[in-house]
């Protein structure tokens, strides 16, 4: 069968004597349709409406492109988590890009993934929007200045700490936490829009007046506008990574990905018009903080409250990014492809506390040397390469094993659409403008070539990692876990 079975052997490792006994350990299924729309919704509305509107600006050449490009953007992440959605009724186990490309294309691929994503592509997303966090949180105590990079610096590593002891402490905890931060960022942006229809009531439309004037025609250019505002909808197939944790995931999958996207797209069009409204192209370009440099010509004395807004605005979204980005690491670890420990979880907290302390400990070093808009490109450029790996799985699936049962069906155009976007997106930008971000990728994908087949083809494992995880995981309390077998 193409659909790779997964192995239920035991582990023959000593870790696994101190769960002899007991009752078979397993995550809880606490996340519902509110809680869904939230996870997706309150990861992707996060540091990018606040930081992106510039760069696709500056990237686009007129504002009537950019908006086209934001709309652009939606759309393509709405007919991907369609597409993911179907994928999520097939495959009903957590891990998003991971488990669909281990099911469909087998080890060897999903190990790279797996490799690439727990290393640096979710360690490095998680520092950029904590790093956003910190700039918004520190810039009020230094007014008419920047803020020292020691503070910023710090001030993101305390979030991720924070963030840490939320997720492994409870899962209910960390939804909760979802469910509030999102409910405030959508009431800022709510500020934000209301403030721009009254501009544009009052006559202020001269930003839109030849709206396409000077126009990018670059392949290149237009492909890094992408990678900028996609950005901004990063986290559409979040809830794709803890489908096991879901209520009625065949129902709630799909239903949460109808209402939040659709939501978040027209709040991102209506927030970068009331941009436009305030603020001249030249000034949003050159303004370094758009929602700030908005705040002070809308709101005056209250522009404070959109560095708070902003400020919990992120901190809510770096809570969504660590709570998907612990569970890639987490399934790739009971797959195998990772170290034994990680894929253990609490037995009392049922959280998988290993791979979360694992993706804190990797994130605190991305913040060492965080440079937001490389972090980015990087970023995006990964991303994109495994979602369309993934989508021309789900395109396999459906020409070749039609028969396979799935509660929900999209379209066959949706994922040739997305798959096609992919592609675009991975080879313009290389062949019109090579960023040297995705060069260190070369080496990074070279390392996990030669560490997969010693360690995970042929189990070549020294006896003393044995010995850690044993110590390991009486020190963190933890014990191996079974899956549901749907």
């Amino acid at each position: 069968s193409t659909m790779r079975e997964r192995k239920a052997t035991d582990s023959p490792h000593s870790s696994t004597n101190l769960s002899e006994g007991k009752e078979k350990l397993r995550l809880k299924q606490e996340v519902g349709l509110i809680s869904g729309v939230s996870l997706i919704a309150g990861t992707m509305i996060g540091s990018g409406i606040f930081m992106s509107p510039e760069w696709v600006l500056h990237h686009m050449g007129n504002p009537a492109s950019s908006l086209l490009i934001w709309a652009a953007c939606g759309l393509l992440a709405m007919f991907g988590a369609l597409s993911y959605a179907e994928l999520g009724t097939i495959i009903k186990e957590s891990g998003g890009e991971y488990i669909y490309i281990l099911r469909i294309f087998g080890p060897f691929p999903a190990f790279l993934f797996a490799y690439t994503s727990v290393i640096l592509v979710r360690p490095a997303g998680l520092a950029a929007v904590c790093l956003s966090f910190a700039e918004y949180a520190v810039a009020p105590f230094y007014p008419g200045c920047s803020s020292p990079q020691v503070a910023v610096k710090c001030t993101a590593a305390a979030c991720i700490l924070l963030l840490t002891v939320i997720n492994c402490l409870n899962v209910r905890l960390a939804t909760s936490v979802m469910n509030i931060f999102t409910a405030a960022k959508l009431l800022a942006l709510l500020v934000i829009v209301v403030g721009g229809l009254v501009l544009l009531a009052r006559g202020q439309t001269q930003s839109f007046q030849n709206g396409f004037q000077g126009m990018t025609v670059s392949i290149g250019a237009v492909g890094v506008a992408f990678y900028q505002g996609l950005w901004s909808y990063d986290g559409w197939n979040n809830l794709n990574y803890v489908t096991e944790e879901l209520k009625k995931p065949e129902v709630t999958l799909p239903r949460a990905v109808m209402i939040a996207i659709p939501l978040v797209t027209c709040l991102y069009l209506l927030v970068n018009v009331s941009y436009l409204a305030a603020m001249t192209p030249s000034e949003l370009l050159s303004s370094g903080a758009v929602a700030v440099t908005w705040g002070d010509k809308v709101l005056g004395s209250w522009a404070w409250l959109i560095s708070l807004s902003v400020a919990l605005s992120t901190f809510g979204s770096s809570n969504g990014t660590f709570f998907s980005g612990g569970r890639v690491c987490y399934i790739a670890a009971r797959e195998g492809h990772m170290p034994e420990i990680l894929s253990m979880v609490h037995v009392r907290c049922l959280t998988p506390s290993p791979a979360l302390l694992f993706t804190s400990m990797m994130s605190l070093i991305m913040i060492v040397s965080g440079n937001f808009a490389s972090i980015v490109n990087l970023f995006s450029f990964i991303a994109w390469f495994f979602y369309g790996m993934t989508i021309s799985g789900l395109l396999y699936l459906k020409i070749k094993k039609p028969e396979l049962p799935r509660s929900y069906k999209v379209p066959i155009f949706i994922p040739i659409i997305v798959l096609m976007a992919a592609v675009y997106l991975v080879l313009a930008p290389v062949i019109d403008q090579p960023q040297t971000e995705i060069l260190y990728i070369i080496p990074l994908v070279f390392s996990g070539i030669i560490l997969y087949f010693p360690l995970v083809r042929f189990k070549c494992h020294p006896r003393f990692l044995q010995s850690i995880t044993l110590h390991l995981q009486l020190l963190l309390d933890v014990a191996p876990t079974t899956k549901d077998a749907n």
